[in-house]
């Protein structure tokens, strides 16, 4: 809270509540009380005594001091107008997926009934890998050695374990463990596919909902159709 007195009289540039209830704007406040000093300035400089002056350094800085404020406050006005014009772009790039095929960042896929879960990933190079599925107790559902290529793969898995149980429809994780032909670890990104069916846009980014799960826009890695 920044204030400022003459002689012992303080002017604030927090708000305060009006007589009819209203709670004033910053800038109203400190216009106000800006006022209220100039006119006490010029009180005190016409009956000031001649041969005791009043001190002009302290007039300045009390000055420089609303001064400051005032920027501060236009600063705050100006970030907050940037911030309302990100939210509107943020909405309507969100509405604008509705509907669409995304792919997105993720290990988690849907097993639907009499349907299969699809994940992509990613390898970089050539490399043998263990790929497990996990329901959402943790319990490995589904685990099997296989061969990666180099480039885009999908791993698409029928909802049945090795020995032939049936999985319930639900969210389902994958996890892939590879080396390469020099045994070092091989990182291989995941990620699923999806349409987004609606968008919460009460979170601050909105929030796009994709098969029943929910993503941010930077967990987006590309659209695959509309």
């Amino acid at each position: 809270m920044a204030t400022s007195s003459v002689n012992g009289t303080q002017f604030s540039a927090t708000a305060a509540v009006t007589s009819n209830g209203a709670k004033p704007n910053d800038a109203m406040v400190l216009g106000n009380n800006f006022q209220t000093f100039l006119q006490m300035l010029t009180t005190q400089l016409q009956n000031q005594n001649p041969l005791d002056p009043l001190d002009a350094n302290q007039f300045t800085q009390q000055l420089v001091q609303f001064s400051q404020v005032e920027q501060q406050l236009k600063t705050n006005q100006q970030l907050e107008t940037l911030i309302a014009l990100e939210k509107s772009a943020q909405t309507t790039m969100a509405l604008g997926y509705i509907g669409s095929k995304v792919a997105v960042d993720g290990t988690s896929a849907s097993l639907p009934q009499d349907g299969m879960a699809t994940w992509s990933f990613n390898s970089p190079k050539p490399a043998t890998a263990t790929i497990s599925i996990s329901n959402s107790a943790g319990q490995t559902v589904f685990a099997g050695n296989y061969t990666l290529q180099t480039g885009e793969q999908k791993f698409t898995w029928d909802g049945r374990s090795k020995d032939g149980t049936k999985w319930p429809p639900g969210d389902y994780k994958i996890a892939i463990s590879a080396v390469d032909a020099a045994g070092k670890p091989v990182a291989v990104p995941t990620e699923v596919t999806g349409t987004v069916d609606s968008v919460d846009l009460t979170q601050t980014p909105p929030v796009l909902s994709v098969g029943g799960q929910t993503f941010t826009f930077d967990k987006i890695k590309r659209i695959v159709s509309r």
